[in-house]
């Protein structure tokens, strides 16, 4: 099992989801402050004070760390930033399903809208395994760069 782990092949697609959804998150997110804004706020968890830091800084975290995930670029690193983004957003998730919201959860911007719920934290645990295993795997291999 840890062969399959830490197979070259799965460890780039593994940097490949990784990076292209944070990708596509951050540039949904950039694009749109105000309404990424909204969608933080609709948590109630931050002091109204620190949304709009968190709605501008957080998009630019995602697209730099995909970004350097895609090309190979400290990879244990930015697995660990993006597998803590991953827990706090599914902490954030589950705590809004056990206060009953019924809100969008923001992850891609407003262009997806997807609701918090059971099914949005089982995806985030799947992403959560994944960076888990990158971070892992990057310990033990050199050799995770974007041609394989």
């Amino acid at each position: 099992m840890k062969t399959l782990l830490a197979n070259k092949y799965l460890i780039l697609l593994s940097r490949l989801v990784l990076g292209f959804v944070f990708i596509y998150a951050a540039v949904e997110k950039i694009s749109d402050p105000d309404s990424f804004a909204v969608s933080i706020s609709n948590y109630r968890i931050l002091p109204l004070q620190l949304v709009n830091i968190f709605a501008i800084a957080l998009p630019w975290l995602e697209l730099i760390t995909g970004i350097l995930l895609i090309y190979g670029v400290c990879i244990k690193e930015n697995s660990f930033i993006i597998g803590s983004l991953m827990l706090l957003f599914t902490v954030m998730v589950l705590i809004a399903v056990l206060r009953g919201l019924d809100i969008d959860c923001g992850c891609f911007g407003t262009g997806d809208a997807q609701k918090v719920g059971l099914k949005k934290i089982v995806e985030n645990l799947i992403l959560i395994i994944v960076s888990f295993n990158l971070f892992k795997v990057s310990e033990k291999s050199t050799d995770l760069s974007i041609a394989g």
